[in-house]
This record gives C-alpha cells, sequence and structure tokens, in this order.
C-alpha cells in the first residue's frame, strides 16, 4: 500500500477483538495446561535461588559470630539489614552463573504466515524522531519479505494540540516514505495512559493481525530480529510473549554513555541469567517484545485496583502483570538473550533517570497488592518481589548505614559495663569481631563486582573488544564506569528512599512526558536538587573525622557521592564530556563506532521529516498554509455521527467559531476541549480556516 497520502485513510477497516477485564480473584480457564520446564531451567533456579539462600544464612551466621552471645537490640537491628542487603548483592551473583543454563534458542526456517503489527505508543514526544525510528523499520521488514503481512500503527495519547498538529505532518510525511502501511489514531482520552491506549487498539483492531511488536518513543528493532521473532512465536502456538535485550543506543552525555557501557558490557550476561531461572515464565518490560495478540486480548485486560492513588486506580507497571497474567492462563512467555538487533535509547541525565525512577517505584510498590492473584506462577511472583526490592533496597540501605553509625557512636560515648551483676566473680567482656565483619564486607563487594568483571572478561574474547577501542580500553572503561557508580549510587540511594517515602504518603506521581534528549541542568537546579544530599555528607564526614576517623575509610565512597553530588549531577548531564570520553575510547560501544543500518537509517530520515514549532503559534501556522492544513485533515478520522450528548465540545466549538471574525479570535473563544475537538475534526477545521486570518 504505497503512493500518495491521500490514497490512504487516516485508519484501517476496524476488527475488533474482545479483551475482557480480568478478575484476578478467580483462577482463570487454562488455555493449556500447565508443562514442566527443562532440567536446565530447574539447575538454573537452583544456582540463582539457593545460591542465594546459601549466601544469606552464611552471611546471617557469619554477623551473629561477630556480635557474640548477647548481642544488643542495636545489633539485632543491624543484623536484621544486613540479611537481606547481603541477600541481593548475592543474587546479583548467583543470577549472572545461573546463566551457563540458558537455553539456545531456533529460528525456524520459512517466509511466516503471521499477519504482524508494529505498534508504536506516543504522549507529547519528538514525532520527527519517533517516525524515524517506524520509517527505518518499514524499510527494513520490507527487505526482509515481511511487506504483504505487515503494518506499522501509532497510537498517541497527546493531548496538547500543538504536538498533535506535529504528529499528523511527520507521520504524513512517513507514509510517503514508508514501504508499509502506517495508521494513525489519537484517543480522545487517555484513560489508564498506555494500557488503556493498548487496550483500546486491540479491542477495535486486534483481529485484523495475528502478532504485535510493542515499542516505546525511542526504541526500535532490526527487520531481521522482528522476522526472528515472528518465526519463533509462530512455530510454538503456546508461546505468547516473547521479550528481547534491548541494547541502549544515541547516549551523548557522559551519564547516558555510562548507562549505555554498562548495558552493553554487563547487560547480556545478566539477561542469560534471567532466561535460565525464568525459563517459560518470563517478564515482560513493556516494550522491545512480539505478543500474540489472542492470548494478550484473553488474558490481560487490566483492572482497575480499588482505592485511589498510588496504590489503587491504573496499574502502572502493567507489564509485570501482563506477563504474570499470560503465564497463570497457560501460555508461554519468555526472554529469547540471543537475539541482539534491538535497540532503545537512554535518559541523558541522573535528574531524568530519577524522574522515570519515580514512576517505576510507584508501579513495582502497588505489584504488593497483586500477590493475591489467583492461579500465579511462583516465578511471576518472584518477578515482582525482585521489582518491589529493586527500589526498597534504598531505605533498607540507608537504614543499615544509620544502625551502623548508632552502633559505633554508643561505643565511643559510652563505658562498658565489665560486671553487670554484683555477684559477678569474672567480667564480661564486650565482643565485636571487627577482622570478621571486615570479611564480610570484603565478600559483599566481591558478589557485588564479580557480574562486572565477567563481563568485562567476556567482552575480551569477543568481537566487543575489537569494536570497543581494545582490551585496555575495555578495562579502563570498567574501571571509570564503577567509579562514576559508586558516586552516583549514594545520590540513588537517598532519592529513592525518598520517593518511596512520598508513595507511602499517598503522593501519585502523575504522568508527565519522558525526557529523551536532555540538557545539562543550570546550577541552581542542581543545586536545589541535592544540597540536602551535601548537608548531610558534609555534616556526617565532619562528626566522623571528630569521633571515630577510622569508619571514613568504608564510608567515604558515600561520603564522597553525598558531598560531589552536584557536580556529578551537572558534569555528567554534559554532551561535551561525553565526546571528550568517546574520543579517548572510554564508554565506547561497537553500536557507536559500527551503528547498526537501522539506527543510522533512522537518523537520517529523521533530519527529512518536517518539524513545527510546539508553541501557541502552530495552530494559526496550521490556518494560513492549506498545504499543512489538508496533511493534518488527510491523518484524521472520518467523523462520528453519534448523540448530540457525545458531540457537545464539537457543537459549541463550531458556534463560538461561527460568531468570531477572525482565526485568532475564534482560537481565543475556545477553551481546552473545544481546541482539542477543532483539531480532531476536519468540519470544524475547514469552517476555521475559512475565517479571516
Amino acid at each position: 500500500m504505497t503512493g500518495p497520502v491521500s490514497d490512504l485513510p487516516a485508519l484501517p477497516p476496524e476488527a475488533p477483538l474482545e479483551m475482557p477485564e480480568q478478575d484476578f480473584g478467580t483462577r482463570p480457564d487454562r488455555a493449556w495446561p500447565r508443562r514442566f520446564e527443562r532440567p536446565g531451567t530447574w539447575m538454573a533456579r537452583l544456582i540463582a535461588f539457593g545460591g542465594t539462600a546459601t549466601a544469606a544464612w552464611i552471611g546471617f551466621q557469619q554477623m551473629l559470630i561477630t556480635f557474640g552471645d548477647n548481642p544488643t537490640p542495636m545489633q539485632i537491628a543491624l543484623l536484621v539489614l544486613f540479611v537481606p542487603t547481603f541477600a541481593w548483592v548475592g543474587f546479583s551473583f548467583f543470577a549472572t552463573l545461573a546463566g551457563l543454563f540458558a537455553a539456545r534458542h531456533r529460528t525456524p526456517e520459512g517466509p511466516g504466515q503471521a499477519r504482524l503489527v508494529v505498534v508504536m505508543p506516543i504522549y507529547h514526544e519528538d514525532p520527527s524522531v519517533s517516525m524515524g525510528l517506524l520509517t527505518a523499520m518499514a524499510k527494513e521488514i520490507a527487505t526482509e519479505g515481511m511487506a504483504d503481512r505487515a503494518e506499522i500503527f501509532v497510537l498517541s495519547d497527546s493531548r496538547d494540540p500543538a504536538v498533535a498538529i506535529a504528529e499528523t505532518q511527520a507521520i504524513a510525511a512517513a507514509r510517503e516514505l514508508s514501504p508499509l502501511p502506517i495508521w494513525y489514531r489519537r484517543r480522545e482520552n487517555n484513560i489508564d495512559r498506555k494500557t488503556g491506549n493498548i487496550s483500546e487498539f486491540i479491542r477495535r483492531w486486534g483481529g485484523r493481525y495475528d502478532q504485535m511488536v510493542v515499542l516505546d518513543a525511542d526504541s526500535i528493532m532490526s527487520g531481521q530480529t522482528i522476522r526472528e521473532l515472528s518465526l519463533r512465536m509462530e512455530a510454538d502456538p503456546q508461546l505468547a510473549l516473547i521479550q528481547t535485550m534491548p541494547m541502549l543506543v544515541g547516549g551523548e552525555t557522559i551519564f547516558a554513555r555510562l548507562t549505555q557501557f554498562a548495558g552493553r558490557v554487563y547487560g547480556p550476561l545478566i539477561a542469560r541469567g534471567v532466561a535460565a531461572w525464568s525459563g517459560n515464565v518470563g517478564n515482560f518490560w513493556g516494550h522491545n517484545a512480539i505478543i500474540r495478540i489472542t492470548a494478550f486480548a484473553q488474558s490481560c485486560g487490566l483492572p482497575r485496583l480499588p482505592g485511589k492513588p498510588p496504590f489503587g486506580g491504573t496499574i502502572l507497571s502493567h507489564d509485570f502483570v501482563e506477563a504474570a497474567a499470560l503465564c497463570r492462563a497457560g501460555w508461554k512467555v519468555r526472554l529469547d538473550h540471543d537475539l541482539r538487533g534491538s535497540y532503545e535509547g537512554c535518559p541523558p541525565t541522573l535528574l531524568d533517570m530519577a524522574a522515570r525512577e519515580r514512576r517505576w517505584a510507584q508501579g513495582n510498590l502497588q505489584h504488593s497488592r497483586l500477590f493475591g492473584m489467583r492461579g500465579m506462577r511462583a516465578i511471576s511472583r518472584v518477578h515482582f518481589v525482585i521489582g518491589i526490592m529493586g527500589f526498597l533496597m534504598s531505605p533498607i540501605w540507608l537504614a543499615l548505614i544509620l544502625v551502623g553509625l548508632v552502633l559505633s557512636a554508643t561505643v565511643l560515648l559510652s563505658t562498658p559495663e565489665y560486671f553487670p551483676s554484683a555477684y559477678q566473680l569474672f567480667p564480661t567482656w564486650p565482643v565485636f569481631d571487627s577482622r570478621r565483619m571486615l570479611w564480610l564486607f570484603i565478600a559483599a563487594m566481591g558478589l557485588l563486582l564479580l557480574p562486572k568483571l565477567f563481563g568485562t572478561l567476556r567482552s575480551w574474547w569477543r568481537p566487543l573488544s575489537r569494536n570497543s577501542g581494545g582490551r585496555v580500553r575495555i578495562f579502563a572503561s570498567s574501571l571509570f564506569e564503577i567509579l562514576l557508580s559508586a558516586l552516583i549510587a549514594p545520590v540513588q540511594m537517598l532519592t529513592q528512599t525518598r520517593q518511596i517515602y512520598e508513595i507511602l504518603r499517598g503522593r501519585d506521581s502523575g504522568w508527565a512526558a519522558q525526557v529523551r534528549a536532555g540538557s545539562m541542568p543550570d546550577w541552581a537546579v542542581v543545586v536545589s536538587r541535592h544540597w540536602v544530599h551535601v548537608a548531610l555528607g558534609a555534616l556526617t564526614l565532619a562528626v566522623l573525622a571528630f569521633f571515630s576517623p577510622w569508619q571514613l575509610v568504608w564510608l567515604s565512597p558515600i561520603l564522597a557521592g553525598l558531598i560531589l553530588s552536584p557536580l556529578t549531577s551537572r558534569f555528567s548531564a554534559s554532551p561535551v564530556f561525553g565526546r571528550w570520553a568517546r574520543i579517548r575510547g572510554l564508554l565506547v560501544t561497537p553500536e557507536e563506532r559500527a551503528p547498526p543500518h537501522v539506527v543510522s537509517d533512522a537518523a537520517a530520515i529523521a533530519r527529512t521529516l518536517p518539524r513545527i514549532a510546539l508553541d501557541d503559534s502552530t495552530l494559526l501556522l496550521l490556518g494560513r498554509d492549506r498545504h499543512l492544513m489538508a496533511r493534518h485533515i488527510a491523518m484524521l478520522p472520518a467523523p462520528k455521527n453519534g448523540p448530540a450528548a457525545e458531540r457537545l465540545t464539537r457543537i459549541t466549538a463550531g458556534a463560538k467559531i461561527a460568531h468570531a471574525k477572525d482565526q485568532h479570535e475564534a482560537l481565543s473563544f475556545l477553551d481546552k476541549a473545544e481546541t482539542d475537538a477543532l483539531i480532531a475534526d476536519p468540519d470544524l477545521l475547514r469552517q476555521w480556516s475559512g475565517l479571516p486570518q
């Protein structure tokens, strides 16, 4: 379906598919009987969870010995906090080790028959970038011989009229370049956010397709990877979802390049481990995955949780829940770690990452209300626990540090009581085995750093080494990543602790557009965001330097991270320092030296697509330029002739336009809802554009 834009309607004919709302309080009718996992999966689980449990038990025993037979209440508190922290660090090591038993998947031969749609939900994004990604993908999909069975659907939830106009202009231009049809739908309301966006698409057009590839607005996949995903799913009728491991690309700032490098060097080992112990009860990360639409429609109509946000209302981290819902219905969900043609952007700054993590924290804590889901698989619960603990570990770590400081202060400021009993013959000596505590600290650091060492050594014997500047530069980059991550970790600890506190107090995260590009924040911004971190670090440094200087040895990385947080936050957001690091071969990934064709093609196409200023003048520009108006109207569906109550805003908008003397005055008459009705209705737009300018 190629040709001029006017030859294509905005939307294809509807093909409704029923998507019932799930009742998580009852067991579902299983689509497939429960299967036993392969032996390798059970071995991987034994290593990941058995190893973690063993490490936690050993840590508990050794810490208890450190305190002696009669630990004080504060020592017991330290023990309670230490065990989950040590177990969490141990899990990162043993879960990586479990990757030795990951399954190897093969792609069947053949052309494939499944009808495929690539879906990209967008919300206040830069449409030229997103359409560049989709157009480049469309070309690769066609090159792979899938043009006759693949389409692209852009699902907009944008509410800003200027953004909506920019979307129609970019998509109209992209359709002229794409070998595949690109459909565009903007919802009249964005109820239930992304999950509502996808659900509405399936209920209206789900019957048109067999498989759905879901993307984020900054993610992309190669045509070959999409073809392999489609064939793998088509070959196994019980397979409902295949998640890929996206590689981060496009990072320019030091922070983005740091995240990008870590994901490229350590990420494959982590993904291999997750794939090994997950088996056929995998997880969904919300994008860069292929989904069997019938299975998704049958199992993933998510209900709203009772109560108000942050714990009630729309399920935010819907992807985890959708994977659990598919697995409880008997479907397979899998992470195919071997597919490499999957890419996404990364947050450009530490502050932008914190904004994203606020929403993720709320969504993951919300999962605590879903542990009672009937028929839920045990491994799905593990995914929930890992997601929750990923954020709860920050307040646990902070509490561990504070309890340790209180213990030290107690020792320094109190006089030991050697004869607590008047009739005691021999003294009671205080027990604290500092050498054993040191070895526990060394063991924890070893478990934490060994996966990074494995990833670095693995890269030495793979093409990654040659394409990233050689072994010396990879090793130097790993050291730099560890150093900078150590400085960032204390800031993230306090930031996530504050986020958890806000959520528990009932503060909702809202729904803001994600920052993709970013810029180096001003000093006023970083100081306002980090002055508490600096003050806390400086105060702790002063107190310890006076009372207990030896503790500065092991607390120095934390205190340095807090005191230097404004510098770290600002300069890690600098593209200039990012380019400096790249010139010197630091934090370089193979995708930078030899960009994947689909990524470079997407960037080139994005530069050719129209860009419109997103301000109040956009609508007036539309009224003055007939070519822009024609392209915009071509991307709008025909207005529905429903009851007057459903068309009230359009009726009032039309009446106000009819009484205006020019376009500018008409816009001044309209409220927000009426302006939205104007840009979505071809008849209203023609009426308005006919007014004097």
